[in-house]
């Protein structure tokens, strides 16, 4: 099992960036698919980008290709989102997850995870 806490969450500007990170616990994070959702207020969670064990699958939705990228260090038990040329409508709580079935792969479904983070929020302003 894993814990996972997210931080680097806050308050930006239209156009700005900012580097989510999601610390895991326990030694069998680097056997983990690791991904990050979003979910704004009354709204569904919904993908974010997702990376494989071994960072060579790679997910973006469509909303955020060429603006975010995710990456992880097996060696500190991370995975980051770089996100760059923020809009408002990327205002949400973000949540970090893992996936220990299906290492391989970088799923895009909510429900191919096991474990959560509490998520940290990011707003972005106009």
């Amino acid at each position: 099992q894993v814990q996972l806490v997210e931080s680097g969450g806050g308050l930006v500007q239209a156009g700005g960036s900012l580097r989510l990170s999601c610390a895991a616990s326990g030694r069998t994070f680097m056997t983990y698919a690791m991904g990050w959702f979003r979910q704004a207020p009354g709204k569904e969670r919904v993908f974010v980008a997702a990376i494989s064990f071994n960072g060579a699958s790679i997910n973006y939705a469509d909303s955020v290709k060429g603006r975010f990228t995710i990456s992880r260090d097996n060696a500190k038990n991370t995975v980051y989102l770089q996100m760059n040329s923020l809009k408002p409508e990327d205002t949400a709580v973000y949540l970090c997850a893992g996936d220990p079935r299906r290492y391989y792969r970088a799923s895009t479904y909510a429900t191919d995870y096991d474990y959560w983070g509490q998520g940290t929020q990011v707003t972005v302003s106009s």
